[in-house]
């Protein structure tokens, strides 16, 4: 592998290419011409404009990426997460142009993709998997013979969802009535497919994921727990690990299901297995994300392995150099998003200019990020600007370390989430580690410094 474009923009191509040059591996960024300035097209060895800021006519456009890769020579592509991460069919055109694709195989990702066939999948391999329909629903007559034979609530979800879309808790059958045609709306014009699922809605779990790494030769690891639980609208706002809830035996055993899991789908590359843990500590099933995480710094901070230079290694056709006895887990890691939006006004984004930039350092402390002092942060996306990430001995060290961050933390010019963060960091409950997914939408009601934000 000599020379890797990455269909990416934003913090995780800056990432990519980091891991890149400590390989010395060239590098070719591409940009939208609202990224001219961005800082990833200044740090690749070239950078290619693939079309204006629309990501539909630029990121997503398939012919300007493979042109890209073939006008520098690029003989393969990394696609971060978002956009074409996850997307079978432009896997599939990576292979047929001869370039290859940082990731799993297209094939697996069509059937990882879509929930209700992993479900189905993860079922025959003897993984739990949370109680439902046995694939999607064809019509609201099946949907109600189905929510009343395992009792509500439940839950609709998109087949090819993700990102929190597509989603609707349901606790009744009037409810189901009113949105099960909404659900299949939101599919269609989210995923372009309408094909909804349902299941049984576990009230309060914990979120929690692994890590594995798995190369083309059948060799899987995992790279133990992650913990992101702390979420708003199904959108993780902080993440850590190891879990609170979460020993040695159940980490063993979870850790196995997702090793499982990935062998099952002929799985090749980084990927995370997710489940749902309720409150007797039975795990369930949900997804597997066929990319890299927003999140993985942490597990690198825990674990001292570098998981995009494995993904690159993987992709060349390497054995993994690691047995599942030498993954050794020290301290404790959390990382906060940093969003440009403003909290108080329902989390609306916030574009414009960085006019002074101050970011945390020090022991234990990792920035991952593409923004610097009077850069313009474009309308057109996302609005992470950076995620803090910190490594202690332990949780508290931890913790400290991250209200710390956060207080050396100043990005003036935009509004941003930082407030916000700091008060879940410094929350009894998130301190003592009694929190769930419902964590954030409990606060908009009570008293806490939290209830001021509209979730």
């Amino acid at each position: 592998m000599k020379k890797i474009l990455i269909a990416n923009r934003g913090e995780i191509a800056v990432r990519i290419i980091r891991a890149c040059k400590e390989m010395n591996i060239k590098t070719v960024a591409v940009y939208s011409e609202a990224d001219k300035d961005a800082m990833h097209t200044r740090l690749a060895d070239e950078a290619v404009c693939i079309g204006p800021a629309e990501s539909l006519k630029s990121y997503l456009s398939f012919k300007n990426i493979i042109e890209a890769a073939n006008i520098t020579n690029a003989d393969s592509i990394h696609p971060g997460f978002g956009f074409l991460s996850e997307n079978s069919q432009f896997a599939k055109v990576c292979e047929e142009s001869n370039i290859k694709f940082i990731g799993p195989s297209y094939n697996v990702i069509d059937l990882m993709g879509n929930k209700s066939n992993a479900k189905a999948l993860m079922k025959s391999a003897g993984i739990p998997v949370i109680e439902g329909s046995n694939g999607n629903v064809k019509d609201l007559k099946e949907a109600l013979k189905i929510a009343k034979s395992i009792g509500y609530p439940v839950m609709l979800k998109a087949s090819a969802g993700g990102g929190g879309k597509g989603i609707r808790v349901i606790e009744n059958e009037k409810e189901l009535e009113k949105n099960f045609d909404v659900v299949k709306k939101e599919a269609k014009i989210s995923f372009n497919d309408d094909s909804i699922y349902i299941e049984k809605y576990i009230k309060n779990p914990r979120h929690v994921e692994i890590q594995i790494l798995a190369d083309e030769h059948g060799n899987v690891i995992h790279l133990g727990e992650r913990d992101c639980s702390i979420q708003r609208k199904h959108q993780k706002v902080i993440e850590e690990t190891p879990s609170t809830i979460v020993d040695d035996k159940l980490r063993a055993k979870m850790g196995d299901m997702a090793i499982k899991a990935a062998k099952a789908a002929n799985y090749s590359s980084a990927g995370t297995v997710e489940f749902l843990v309720d409150s007797d500590k039975n795990f369930y099933f949900m997804e597997m994300n066929t990319r890299i995480q927003v999140e993985h710094p942490i597990t690198e901070m825990r674990t001292g392995i570098d998981i995009v230079k494995e993904q690159i290694k993987i992709a060349a056709g390497e054995k993994l150099k690691y047995k599942q006895k030498d993954i050794e887990f020290r301290g404790h890691a959390i990382e906060c998003r940093i969003n440009a939006e403003n909290p108080e006004k329902k989390f609306i984004p916030c574009p414009g200019v960085i006019k002074e930039l101050n970011l945390p350092g020090g022991n234990g402390i990792r920035v991952d990020t593409a923004i610097y002092s009077g850069y313009e942060i474009p309308s057109n996306y996302d609005s992470m600007l950076a995620k803090i990430i910190v490594h202690g001995t332990n949780r508290n060290e931890a913790i400290a370390k991250m209200k710390r961050a956060l207080e050396e933390c100043v990005i003036d010019g935009v509004d941003t989430n930082i407030d916000f963060l700091f008060e879940i960091i410094k929350d009894v409950d998130f301190i003592r580690g009694n929190f769930d997914t419902s964590f954030l939408a409990k606060r908009e009601n009570d008293n806490s410094p939290l209830s001021k934000y509209r979730m």
